[in-house]
């Protein structure tokens, strides 16, 4: 299958060598270019690409307000956004998870490692290692004046099993550490994970992980890590 992807970005030079890159792959393909924010929604709407790879900081509409329009569109829910960006902040990862990103990455990655990301969140999966998954949710997702009031009624779809799941997932766990952890193979987690994904409506991973923080399934202790419950 031949990954359609769509690039955003305001630099026509970096839009060019990125599409050079992508399109060095054999089973990736880049059906258009946005110059900004506003642009990316549009395109996406009309070209229904894999994956975008959008840049943050663009005129008139930026990557963060692109990301959350097409995310909260229930049209676009098969297109997956990968952020790729300069600006390596936690609080731009933080606020790209909170739009609705699957990804979040910089632009001094390497060639192989950018088509690894846009397969990577093709398939459905987090971008984030371990220790920036605990490091920004810790920092962010999980402070009391940036969530919402907890919802913890919203994992009663969820098998006590995928609760366990979900909540390892939050601390930024692999499906195979996960399986070591649990004593079950990585095919059953990744199966726990697609089921608690369709059954909370969540778009990938990382929306996993927001989500348990938000309901409270996973909460911040003192010293800054995070803690399953």
């Amino acid at each position: 299958m031949t990954l359609r992807v769509l690039l955003a970005d305001d630099q026509a030079l970096l839009r060019e060598a990125f599409r050079l890159l992508l399109e060095s792959a054999d089973d990736i393909t880049v059906v258009g270019e946005a110059v900004d924010g506003g642009d990316a929604v549009r395109l996406t709407r009309e070209l229904r690409p894999d994956v975008v790879v959008m840049d943050i900081r663009m005129p008139e509409t930026d990557g963060l307000t692109a990301t959350s329009q097409i995310c909260a569109d229930p049209d676009l829910r098969s297109t997956r956004i990968l952020i790729l960006t300069t600006y390596e902040t936690d609080e731009y990862v933080a606020q790209a998870l909170r739009a609705g990103a699957g990804g979040f990455i910089g632009k001094g990655i390497g060639a192989g490692d950018l088509l690894d990301a846009v397969r990577t969140i093709a398939a459905g999966d987090t971008l984030l290692s371990p220790a920036a998954t605990r490091s920004l949710i810790a920092r962010f997702l999980a402070t009391p004046d940036e969530t919402p009031p907890a919802q913890p009624g919203r994992l009663d779809v969820l098998t006590v099993r995928e609760r366990e799941v979900v909540a390892l997932v939050a601390t930024g766990l692999s499906n195979q550490e996960i399986a070591e952890r649990m004593f079950l193979s990585p095919f059953t987690v990744r199966a726990h994970v697609q089921r608690a994904m369709t059954k909370l409506d969540a778009r990938d991973r990382a929306q996993l992980v927001v989500i348990a923080y938000r309901t409270g399934l996973v909460r911040t202790p003192p010293e800054g890590g995070p803690e399953a419950r």
